[in-house]
């Protein structure tokens, strides 16, 4: 069956302990807190779940862990995606899908390839995977860009191919895509600060870090969105901006790891080539939560009554 993949998801991060192995005590706190916040999926092995420094074994008992405790509570997405065609064919064939509702495939990174490279690359993965796949476009970190040509053709070639996570940050490129994909086909934003005025385009949802933060005040902001009541949803949207500049300033996951470190969620440990953040900028974050704290919980309260 498949799911609907609109509204908001969160990008889960992989907690570590002190040794910097997999702390699964607070991945546990992370998704009771998250599903108890109100967002409608959780999406695991991401670039926020740090899965280029996880082992293949690890990732195996992060999904699983990760599916077991959600217990079927929220549709569970889990990233899928790499460099090299015949590797992630070979990972979709030989994961368990019992559980798992869609896959977040990101483009390929370093090698550059083509329009056409890309297109051949998610062919592939689509004859191979037997749930939904949400295409990812972060230009910024793959160093190529999967253009609004591209993502329409594989949009209406294969109906497997059921959404985009699109990070480019190109509103032409963004309204091209929404202008003219199928009605079926899914635009979610992969970019916090840009969300909201992709609602307002037409996007439908989210693929989210910030809500991870504050998943009520977020996930409550798409639903205004959506729903176009653009002042209730600005009124969230706005307090949240510089919260969400500082979680990237220096290196996702780390700052969303201070911000969780600071809620006493889990640890702020992320492995190498990552560092935590600095303390200046720990000390602005946890003012920052505080002063939301005070101020916005009043209002989300008004809000929804």
């Amino acid at each position: 069956m498949k799911i609907e993949l609109g509204r908001t998801g969160v990008a889960l991060i992989t907690p570590f302990k002190e040794d910097r192995e997999i702390d699964y005590e607070g991945l546990s706190s992370l998704i009771e807190y998250l599903i108890g916040g109100g967002p409608e999926f959780l999406v695991s092995l991401g670039t926020t779940g740090e899965s280029s420094v996880l082992s293949k074994e690890e990732k195996i008992e992060v999904v699983a862990f990760t599916k077991k405790r959600i217990n079927g509570r929220v549709p569970f997405v889990v990233g899928i995606g790499g460099n090299n065609t015949s590797a992630v064919v070979e990972e979709i064939q030989s994961t368990d899908f019992v559980g798992v509702d869609a896959i977040l495939s990101v483009s390929p990174a370093y090698n550059k390839p083509t329009q056409e490279g890309i297109y051949q690359h998610f062919k592939a993965i689509s004859k191979a995977c037997p749930v939904d796949i949400i295409l990812y476009n972060i230009p910024g970190r793959t160093g190529s860009n999967i253009s609004a040509e591209t993502t329409l053709r594989l949009a209406n070639d294969f109906d497997n191919i059921a959404a985009i996570k699109e990070a480019s940050r190109d509103m032409d490129q963004i309204m091209k895509i929404l202008r003219d994909k199928p009605k079926t086909f899914k635009v979610l934003s992969g970019d916090d600060a840009f969300t909201l005025p992709m609602l307002l385009m037409g996007a439908d949802g989210v693929i989210s870090v910030q809500a991870m933060v504050q998943p009520k005040e977020f996930s409550e902001m798409v639903r205004q969105g959506l729903a176009g009541n653009l002042e209730k949803a600005r009124a969230l949207h706005y307090p949240q901006l510089e919260i969400i500049d500082h979680l990237f300033a220096e290196g996702n996951p780390a700052g969303v790891k201070a911000c969780l470190k600071i809620k006493g969620i889990c640890e702020e440990h992320v492995r190498l080539p990552l560092v935590s953040i600095s303390r200046d900028r720990y000390r602005k974050l946890e003012g920052l939560l505080k002063s939301h704290q005070e101020t916005g919980v009043g209002y989300l309260k008004s809000l929804l009554k």
